[in-house]
Parts: structure tokens; C-alpha cells; sequence
């Protein structure tokens, strides 16, 4: 079973907010992300098929696919634009780059590794969203952590963490939709003392999903 839920307010006003997580019965909580606009501006409010907003973002991400665990709370400066394609279609596209504090650790591997590395993390994120009207979107999404030995206090090690997924939501009923979604995770990690280690993980899933109150974020045409 599996369980999707996304709220995007006002995502290309000046106050953007947006949240995400996904369950599932195998991994409870497989992902959290949130993501919010604390300062900046808006550009091309003049234009009829175009506008956008840029500045500085707070963000807190959870991913957890079963082989690893990650977390990480970060500032990032960065964008998110539309561009109505027709009446019907719309193209959105998102771009953070910054750095946080981030924690990640093995799950169920040998005892050695399943320490967690913290430190400072360098991260950056790429999404884009294809809007049909209210009836559908495609999404593909690439978010990037480096979580560096700096500030960690720990025995040392660093890990290299890249999240990227794909999905298709098509509406059923008012604010109920399903989504069919590639998820791939991978992580590099290196040990102190036991050298390095990789993990990934890929996953397809049939998801239900609930939408917020603007449905899939699209900004009206002007």
C-alpha cells in the first residue's frame, strides 16, 4: 500500500510554500520534503504567459528507501517559474542551490556502518512539473546532498547522496488523484576505517494521492 499527499500554496506568489510526503506499509514514512519561500521577489508579474519568483528558501528533507536514512535542513537560494504552454498546458521548473546541517546513516547493514555521519551539506535541487489543466501532471525531480565531515564531531566520513523520481497523477475526484512513480536513490558513502561503500535503490509504485486546494499549483493565465 502506498500513500502520497502534496500541498503548493501560492507557488508563485511572493510567499511559496510546498509539502510532500509519501508511506507506504513496507517503510511508513519513505519521504518528507518542505520547502518555503522566506525572502524574495517576484519577476514578470507584467507578462500574460510568464512569472516567477526568486530569493532565499528554508527547506527540511526526509528520505528513507529502506536502505539508508537521511535528513537534512538547509537555506538555499533559488527559483520557481511557469510558463503556460497553451490555455491547457503549463510548464513549471524549480532551481535551489545552498547548504545545511544533514544526518545520514545505514539501515539494517552491519553494526559498523550503521553510525550516522553528520555535517555540514551542501545540496541542490531540479524539478520540473507539466501541468494538463486539472486532470494530470508529470513530474521529474533530482535533489543532490553532500554530507561533509565539517562540524560533525564524529570518528569522520562523508557521504554523496543523489534522489531522483518520476511520476505520472491524473485526478479521479475532486482533490483524489493516483500517481505511478520511479523512484531511484543512491548513496556513496566512505567509512573511516572501512572504506567505501555504495547502496541504491530503485522503486515503481502505484500511489494515491492527495492534491491541495489549487490542485496541481498551476498559476493562472492572465
Amino acid at each position: 500500500m502506498y500513500t502520497d499527499a502534496g500541498m503548493q500554496i501560492d507557488v508563485l506568489g511572493r510567499a511559496a510554500f510546498n509539502f510532500q510526503f509519501t508511506a507506504s506499509s513496507a517503510n511508513h514514512f519513505e519521504n518528507i520534503f518542505t520547502r518555503g519561500l522566506l525572502a524574495g521577489r517576484a519577476y514578470g508579474e507584467d507578462a500574460d504567459r510568464s512569472r516567477g519568483i526568486w530569493g532565499l528558501y528554508g527547506s527540511y528533507d526526509y528520505i528513507s528507501p529502506q536502505t539508508f536514512r537521511v535528513s537534512s535542513t538547509a537555506l538555499s537560494l533559488g527559483t520557481t517559474g511557469q510558463l503556460w504552454l497553451t490555455r491547457e498546458i503549463a510548464l513549471q521548473g524549480t532551481a535551489l542551490a545552498g547548504a545545511g546541517y544533514a544526518a545520514v546513516g545505514t539501515l539494517n547493514g552491519p553494526q559498523d556502518e550503521r553510525s550516522y555521519h553528520y555535517g555540514a551539506a551542501p545540496q541542490a535541487l531540479l524539478a520540473t512539473r507539466l501541468i494538463f489543466g486539472d486532470r494530470a501532471s508529470v513530474d521529474v525531480t533530482a535533489r543532490e546532498y553532500f554530507v561533509s565531515g565539517i562540524g560533525s564531531g564524529t570518528t569522520g566520513g562523508r557521504d554523496n547522496i543523489i534522489r531522483a523520481d518520476i511520476g505520472l497523477t491524473m485526478r479521479i475526484l475532486k482533490a483524489h488523484a493516483v500517481a505511478l512513480k520511479y523512484l531511484w536513490n543512491r548513496r556513496d558513502a566512505t567509512f573511516a576505517g572501512l572504506g567505501d561503500r555504495t547502496q541504491t535503490r530503485a522503486t515503481i509504485g502505484l500511489y494515491y494521492t492527495f492534491l491541495g486546494h489549487d490542485r496541481f499549483g498551476a498559476v493562472e493565465w492572465r
